[in-house]
């Protein structure tokens, strides 16, 4: 089982941006692997602080986390789902390198002795997806076609002159402690440490095209309206032979249902009956995520009654089992009457039998409600 983000860099829940930042900063240098040569352990922690930082130094990522936990992030996309399950020590560096500065000489870039190139990443793709109830209710797969920016066949690098293929430049400041060396992506090859040498007909400046491929996107039962989930590698591709591709982050859009609304893992479901079938009873075939089911309405069923389906609601992301089905069973007045059925009621007017009658047992409205939420 994972262990909480929070725990991990330890900090609570209420802890702001800067302060995560400042918790991050100090749990990486403490395991970083120039500091721990060969101990796999603090590379593990190192890691792991790095997912941690990952998701809650992002608002939106924060959240999905504080709501539904290490759920949000599972779902068997590339490189451990949409959070930083993960990531390697690459992506580490490439994304966070920054938040070091110098503390490690020759600068936070890559393994070993500091300095290492920096391995460009390149930028995300976004796209929605939209899914109906049914398929969030038993997870799907879909195959979206995207147009990436991927590096064009037969493109050459070569060394950056302007930093030799470290793809860092250093400079040394003149402080009141002293003289201070700080590291910084090369501006010349954008911290690549290579150039381009030679390009193909129809590729850009950075010998980049645009390519259609089609992805297959796994998504997990139970996602919801907003969820952003992450397909690792398949997003653009950066210039540069040691470069590695951006993400394809996938945003989901619920489609309104017909006759259910969502709430949460649970359904609802306005059902209309007619008054001789509250009267007498009735069996009606009900839509459900998972296919028809029927049910049987007692005879003198009152209007506002609500039936619970146990089961029949959606899958929770967060934890085992599925949320319910609520019928609300409404009974449907007429208003056009003809001679016959009006006399009907007027006798029926002073009627014993037609005066209510509501019994103890019977819940109020507003207890209804409660019962729901509880």
């Amino acid at each position: 089982m994972k262990k909480d983000y929070y725990e991990i860099l330890g900090i609570d829940k209420g802890a702001s941006a800067e302060q995560i930042k400042k918790a991050y900063r100090k749990k990486a240098i403490e395991f970083h692997p120039d500091k721990n040569p060969g101990d796999k352990a603090a590379e593990e922690k190192f890691k792991e602080a790095a997912e941690a930082y990952e998701v809650l130094s992002d608002a939106d990522k924060k959240a999905r986390y504080d709501q539904y936990g290490h759920a949000a992030f599972d779902g068997g996309f590339g490189g451990g789902g949409f959070g930083g399950g993960g990531m390697n020590m690459d992506d580490i560096f490439s994304q966070f390198g920054d938040i070091f500065g110098g503390a490690f000489g020759g600068g936070f870039g890559g393994f070993g002795g500091g300095g290492g190139v920096r391995r460009v990443k390149g930028s995300n793709l976004r796209i929605k997806v939209k899914l109906t109830l049914e398929e969030i209710a038993n997870g799907v797969e879909k195959k979206i076609k995207v147009k990436r920016k991927v590096q064009a066949k037969g493109v050459t690098y070569r060394t950056c002159p302007t930093c030799n293929g470290t793809g860092q430049v250093v400079k040394i400041t003149n402080t009141i402690l002293g003289r201070m060396q700080t590291a910084a992506a090369c501006n010349h090859c954008g911290g690549s440490g290579q150039i381009l040498d030679g390009k193909p007909a129809g590729a850009d400046a950075q010998g980049m095209v645009m390519e259609d491929e089609t992805v297959s996107i796994k998504i997990p039962a139970g996602v919801a309206d907003g969820m952003q989930l992450k397909v690792s590698g398949k997003g653009n591709d950066a210039p540069g032979a040691n470069s590695i591709a951006g993400d394809l982050i996938v945003a989901i859009e619920e489609i309104e249902h017909d006759t259910l609304k969502r709430e949460g893992e649970n359904l609802h479901l306005d059902l209309y009956i007619s008054y001789p079938e509250a009267v007498l009873g009735t069996s009606k075939d009900i839509d459900t995520v998972t296919g028809k089911v029927r049910i049987k309405l007692e005879d003198g069923i009152q209007s506002g009654k609500i039936l619970r389906l146990k089961g029949k609601g959606l899958p929770s992301l967060n934890s085992y089992g599925n949320g319910d089905l609520l019928i609300h069973v409404n009974v449907w007045t007429p208003k056009n009457l003809n001679k016959e059925q009006r006399q009907f009621f007027e006798k029926s007017l002073n009627d014993e039998n037609f005066s209510p009658k509501p019994e103890k047992s019977d819940k109020s409205f507003f207890e209804k409600v409660k019962d729901m939420f509880s």
